[in-house]
């Protein structure tokens, strides 16, 4: 009977491993580069020719090897990472298969070079197509150098799939990033055939590495966000939406120190980003995750690229929530400034209790261009002086081309967009009305007859319960009109029969805004707060300046307006300092 079943040879066995672990020449860089982190490294070298086809050298001032780990390291399955099945649910090292270094050799000509922290002399071996051919002493100081050299040069189909020596070199640089974003006390130097690439030094912190990677004007546009939940502590930086723009977006996500792709992450982050940004903008993402151990599984993909959490809504939930709140700070404001970013506005302090869902809020949000005097505000005596106190210290306010207001602080100057902070609190003040119920239009003594077109008409007549709660009391007339009886009472000025005529032929078109809604409640709100606040051009009072920025401050994100524009524009103090020289 012929045997069909037989074992491969190792050599075999190598080359498809090989085939996993090494694509092209970033993936041996990437595997390296782990090892000599998890070495403890503090300085990792990679040198690359003909974008790594010809040559790749990985050298670090890591613990290093003695003679018998050396050879060891060569094995399959050899590993100093994990002793047990049970330690892959809390491993923290980068590698730990034991797959990386036999499988490069298998597809190359590879020297490993080590020297322990006991041993006087290194150890050199040599590899050819995963035989070892020589074992000799080298003279090497404390650390591991790898040098890789015709890579497939016995799989020559594989070697045709290379793409050009730019693109190699592009993706070892790609390769190194991440891993030199989650290492800044670390020194990073890449060369592609003799010229520096990347050379960075040893930083304290992520803004830091950032500035060395992309340049100073990287760190002046990020905010800082924080946040934890039940054990889950999350750090890190994202863009100013004012700054966020279409196409490529620059994304790294850390777990635990470990670089991994995760596009639903990345949705959680966008969330957290709504109603800031235009809809197709793409802001830089930075994030770095601590989970406890057993929370996330990192044995689940072949390149160690992509993880698996315990409780993946948990992590989303803290992700997209310590986004939004980054975003309601002063920071994440458009600034003037050309260095790096002011402290934040003391108005932020003075308002925060009224940005606290309460009756002291609502009856505050109340004051906007009522055109009268203050409410009196009930509620006990502690919420009452909050409110109060924090009305106390008012800025000095002035009109500039009936369109901006001008607002002095005590760390500079704001500029607000006097449309775009009445449609952030159009926005707000509705869609809480939504989750209380709806908001009460004012009647009309004479009804509004409008003629809709057809498409127009099929809106209204779908959506009339929700205008209704917004406010608008809407029924059909015959045909395509339709008869107002009752209008939002937004502010002196609020033109009824052209807001909502804008606001249906804008939900009949389909704009941009509209379908950047994640829901008709949220549609509506957007299409009314952005059709129903004041204009620019509009002339305001002084007691109207005054409330519009009391109430511009009451909302959760008042640094932007829901198109994803800038509400206010800050200049500091410094800065005007510096322009003038003193």
């Amino acid at each position: 009977m012929t045997r069909r079943i037989q074992i491969l040879p190792d050599s075999v066995a190598n080359q498809i491993a090989a085939g996993e672990v090494v694509e092209r020449p970033a993936s041996v860089v990437k595997e390296l580069v782990e090892n000599a982190l998890d070495a403890r490294a503090t300085e990792v070298e990679v040198e690359i020719e003909r974008g790594g086809k010809r040559r790749i050298r990985v050298a670090d001032d890591g613990v290093g090897m003695g003679r018998e780990d050396t050879l060891l390291s060569l094995d399959r399955h050899a590993t100093s990472k994990i002793t047990a099945a049970d330690e892959l649910r809390s491993v923290r090292s980068y590698g730990f298969r034991g797959e990386a270094l036999p499988s490069i050799a298998a597809v190359s000509r590879l020297t490993l070079a080590s020297r322990g922290p006991d041993e006087e002399t290194g150890t050199e071996v040599r590899v050819l197509g995963g035989r070892i051919v020589s074992v000799e002493e080298h003279a090497r100081r404390r650390g591991t150098t790898v040098e890789v050299e015709s890579l497939f040069f016995n799989a020559p189909a594989r070697a045709k799939f290379l793409k050009s020596v730019a693109a190699e070199a592009r993706a070892v640089s790609e390769a190194l990033t991440p891993l030199a974003l989650a290492q800044p006390g670390v020194a990073f130097k890449l060369s592609s055939d003799g010229r520096p690439l990347l050379e960075l030094p040893r930083v304290g912190d992520l803004a830091g590495r950032l500035a060395d990677v992309w340049g100073a004007d990287a760190t002046g546009g990020l905010v800082a966000v924080r946040g934890e939940s039940d054990g889950l502590d999350l750090h890190g930086l994202v863009q100013r939406p004012d700054l966020a723009q279409p196409g490529p977006r620059r994304a790294y996500l850390f777990v635990n120190g470990r670089p991994f792709r995760d596009p639903a992450l990345l949705r959680a982050v966008d969330r957290g980003f709504r109603t800031t940004v235009p809809s197709r903008a793409r802001p830089w993402v930075f994030l770095y995750l601590t989970v406890p151990e057993g929370w996330v599984d990192v044995n689940v993909h072949p390149a160690k690229a992509e993880v698996r959490f315990r409780d993946r809504q948990a992590v989303e939930a803290l992700v997209e929530g310590s986004v939004r709140e980054a975003l309601s700070g002063a920071e994440s404001g458009a600034t003037l400034d050309t260095g790096r970013l002011p402290p934040p506005l003391v108005v932020r302090e003075r308002h925060t209790r009224e940005r606290t869902p309460g009756r002291e809020g609502e009856a505050q949000m109340a004051l906007f261009l009522s055109g009268g005097p203050s409410p009196q505000l009930d509620g006990d005596d502690e919420g009452r002086e909050a409110v109060e106190a924090a009305l106390v210290e008012r800025p000095r306010l002035w009109q500039v081309h009936r369109t901006y207001i001008l607002a002095e602080t005590r760390e500079g100057i704001l500029l607000i967009d006097q449309h775009s902070a009445h449609e952030r609190i159009l926005f707000e003040r509705l869609m809480r009305a939504f989750g209380a119920g709806g908001q009460e239009g004012q009647r009309l003594l004479f009804p509004l007859t409008l003629r809709l077109t057809r498409d127009e008409f099929v809106q209204v007549e779908g959506l009339s319960g929700l205008l209704r709660r917004a406010g608008f009391d809407v029924e059909g007339f015959g045909g395509d009109t339709v008869i107002v009886h009752a209008v939002p009472n937004p502010h002196p000025y609020f033109d009824a029969a052209r807001c909502f005529g804008e606001m249906v032929a804008e939900l009949a078109e389909g704009s941009e805004l509209v379908r950047s809604a994640r829901n008709q409640h949220e549609r509506i709100a957007m299409t009314f707060a952005c059709k129903g606040a004041i204009k620019a051009g509009q002339r305001l009072g002084e007691g109207e300046m005054q409330e519009l920025f009391d109430a511009l401050f009451a909302t959760e994100l008042p640094y932007h307006d829901v198109h994803g524009r800038p509400t206010i524009v800050r200049l500091s103090l410094g800065e005007l300092e510096r322009k003038f020289g003193r």
